[in-house]
């Protein structure tokens, strides 16, 4: 029998020419990928936050069902569809009912102007300059016309494409969000077996504990978004009903909503505060309205949501509010809750390769 061959010198630069070649090819695939979905990534993510987020509930829901892969998934993703549109949905209503008012309240301003309200009057410091200003441009009729003239029916049907074009596109997004949470439900466990098999591979025993922070950070900023929103609206919303807010009940889903974004509650109470006042109320109750507001959403942006997230995740509060801005304003809104994972990433291999001890102040 021929000896078998042995494999010559130039063998071994030959197979890292080719793992090399093969790696390059590989990046160069996923970065194409990546690049191709791009405008889908976000729904992705959100989709990937949610699971993370629900993922202790839903086991205990699947284990409920009797371990069933099709049944638990699907009505999960529908609970928690329904749970977070219907409220948009009944905004988007009650906004839709308030168009109309608004047009008919423009049209009788274009024809018959708007008289100075008493109130403007006792206003301290600005009331004389505020009543100029309104009986040259609101008070009379022609000045009322001039200033809403770009406000006609071509420009109110381009905005209606354009709002149009962009509810499509976060239908479809939205869409696509709560099928890919129906996936990741349905096949989670083969999902994180092959995730931490490859980060085992990878990092070893210090990737697994990352990757199980930067979960429970993504659990405890959802949780503590979610939390603090509904805290200050239950709140603000109280002191909407107080004050005589009309439509309170729809300032306060406003505010739940955009209590969600750091300082974001500011335009829902603001805008109250303004509607109370165009509707006959005093401007006591609006200043009240502001201040209540103002200081319900201070401590809650501040103070309690960042201890929430940090507390859930090891994160100092300082580390939290950073993680929480710096995301928001370099991600979007995604990077509210990806700003605080990143952070909890980066501490964490700080106090592994440092070996600081848990109370250690980063």
């Amino acid at each position: 029998m021929a000896p078998l061959s042995q494999p010559s010198d130039g063998d071994a630069p030959d197979a890292r020419a080719r793992r090399v070649t093969r790696l390059i090819g590989a990046l160069a695939l996923v970065g194409l990928t990546l690049w191709m979905i791009g405008s889908y990534l976000t729904a992705i993510g959100w989709a990937v936050i949610i699971a993370i987020s629900v993922w202790p509930l839903y086991s205990r829901f699947q284990a409920r069902l009797g371990g069933s892969r099709l049944a638990a998934p699907l009505l999960t993703t529908i609970g928690l569809a329904v749970l977070l549109l219907v409220p948009v949905a009944l905004v988007l209503t009650e906004i839709g009912r308030e168009s109309q008012f608004v047009m008919e309240w423009l049209t009788r301003l274009q024809q018959n102007g708007m008289p100075v309200p008493e109130w403007v009057h006792r206003l301290p410091l600005v009331g004389q300059h505020l009543d100029t200003w309104w009986q040259a441009h609101l008070g009379r009729p022609e000045s009322a016309g001039q200033l809403l003239s770009g406000i006609d029916s071509q420009t109110l049907t381009e905005w209606s494409r354009t709002l149009g074009g962009a509810l499509a596109t976060r239908v479809l997004h939205t869409f696509l969000t709560f099928l890919v949470l129906f996936m990741l439900l349905r096949h989670g466990r083969d999902i994180g077996r092959h995730v931490l098999a490859a980060i085992d591979r990878w990092f070893g025993a210090p990737g697994e504990r990352l990757a199980e922070t930067m979960a429970s950070a993504v659990r405890g900023t959802v949780n503590g978004t979610i939390l603090v929103a509904v805290g200050e609206a239950v709140l603000i919303g109280i002191g909407f009903v107080v004050a005589g807010v009309p439509h309170a009940i729809l300032f306060a889903f406003l505010t739940a909503a955009f209590a969600m974004l750091p300082m974001g509650a500011w335009f829902a109470f603001v805008t109250a505060a303004i509607v109370l006042v165009l509707g006959g109320g005093s401007v006591l109750a609006a200043a009240g309205v502001v201040g209540w507001g103002a200081a319900v959403m201070l401590i809650g942006d501040n103070l309690v949501q960042p201890a929430l997230i940090g507390g859930a995740a090891h994160i100092p509060f300082l580390w939290t509010l950073f993680g929480i801005l710096g995301g928001l304003e370099t991600f979007g809104l995604i990077g509210l809750f990806l700003g605080p994972v990143l952070m909890a990433a980066l501490l964490t291999i700080w106090r592994r390769q440092s070996r600081a001890a848990p109370d250690h102040p980063l």
